[in-house]
């Protein structure tokens, strides 16, 4: 039986594992949080700090594995790239390529000389008068440490650079232009031959503007936006030599144009997957993991399920007590991630659980999400 290693314990992680085991591999898991799901649940847990890159690799060694899979958050591919440039597995991309896509000060400087619809960087120093901009860590995820200015001052920005350089785990930051529109994913299996399945999702962020926590997919997006869209990916992946796999993107759009927010090829989290394969009946998490063991992306997904998925989280740290839902709500899973008493930070650091509800039709599906931002739709009880 050969052995997989899983980089990931989180409860988003699970659906890749569960398809691994499926699959009848020997899957092993390694994470530092020991009360994470997947460090409960499955079989084989080894506790690990994984961005300890030495350490992992002995792990490889030790357990001899032929797999080696990337979860649901950043730093678990960053090592896997570590790893094998080291010792080569398969579906894991080149170390430089990872950086750049990786690192949003040289993703923002490789697409400004590539012509790739980003962002631009403002030289820090460089002229702001007047110009809204926004100023996030080079690293960090979530929407930690970020802040948007519309009118900066120099005390502004020192203290907005501060607070990004506090998150970041290189004590980077960038500041780049401020862009205006929807924000969306493009979630893209992308192979030799182009792009092989590919979903649109429009998010919000109700509680954290700069964290997403409502999302659904959109199944009538402009069809000439997502063909540029889908040119700007190959493009991506021709320039960077990117492995057959996952390639997620957030965008904002404004009707005319759009621009990559953030770019990663590792699965995204907050069990995104489940939403794709609720709503279109494409096995997001099997066709993530299919590439890391040697395997061909299968099935596209036909189905057009109105699902919503969102993250219950708060503005305020406080104890969790219960939910007290105020609409009827067609409940396809509810995934809980605390319990009550337990004390939950604010968002994006704490979350209550995770939502999939369904409606009847997409114009119920907007209704819902609508609810859902304007906050009528449950209360959090102490």
């Amino acid at each position: 039986m050969d052995r997989v290693l899983l980089l990931d314990t989180n409860v988003s992680a699970a659906p890749i594992h569960d398809y691994l085991t499926g699959e009848g591999y020997e899957v092993h898991v390694a994470g530092r949080n020991p009360n994470d799901v997947l460090a409960k649940a499955a079989g084989n847990y080894t506790n690990l700090d994984y961005s300890d890159v030495d350490a992992t690799l002995a792990l490889v060694e030790r357990l001899d594995v032929r797999f080696l899979v990337p979860g649901c958050n950043d730093l678990s591919y960053q090592t896997c790239a570590e790893i094998s440039a080291k010792r080569p597995f398969p579906g894991i991309d080149p170390l430089e390529s990872v950086r750049t896509l990786m690192n949003k000060q040289d993703f923002r400087r490789y697409a400004a000389r590539n012509d790739i619809p980003a962002p631009r960087e403002i030289p820090q120093g460089g002229p702001l008068a007047g110009q809204p901009v926004i100023v996030k860590p080079v690293d960090a995820y979530s929407g930690r440490g970020v802040t948007a200015l519309k009118s900066p001052s120099l005390a502004d920005l020192d203290a907005a650079t501060a607070m990004a350089r506090d998150y970041s785990s290189s004590g980077a930051c960038i500041i780049e232009e401020f862009v205006q529109g929807q924000l969306y994913s493009h979630t893209a299996f992308v192979d030799a031959h182009g792009v092989v399945a590919d979903f649109i999702v429009e998010e919000h962020g109700s509680i954290n503007p700069f964290t997403v926590d409502t999302s659904y997919v959109v199944i009538d997006f402009d069809a000439e936006m997502l063909r540029r869209i889908r040119a700007a990916i190959k493009q991506i992946a021709r320039d960077l030599n990117l492995r057959s796999g996952l390639i997620h993107t957030q965008f904002i759009c404004d009707g005319e144009q759009f621009w990559i927010i953030e770019i990663t090829r590792r699965c995204p989290g907050d069990l995104y997957s489940l939403l794709i394969s609720l709503s279109t009946g494409f096995n997001y998490a099997e066709n993530y993991a299919r590439p890391f063991i040697g395997k061909a992306f299968e099935g596209r997904g036909q189905e057009r399920n109105a699902v919503m998925r969102h993250t219950l989280s708060q503005a305020e740290e406080m104890s969790f007590g219960s939910l007290q839902f105020h609409l009827p709500l067609k409940i396809e899973k509810l995934v809980p991630l605390a319990l009550a008493g337990d004390r939950i930070s604010p968002s994006p650091f704490g979350r209550i659980a995770i939502l999939f509800a369904r409606a009847d039709t997409h114009g119920e599906l907007a209704a819902l999400t609508r609810a859902t931002l304007d906050g009528k739709l449950y209360t959090v009880l102490a």
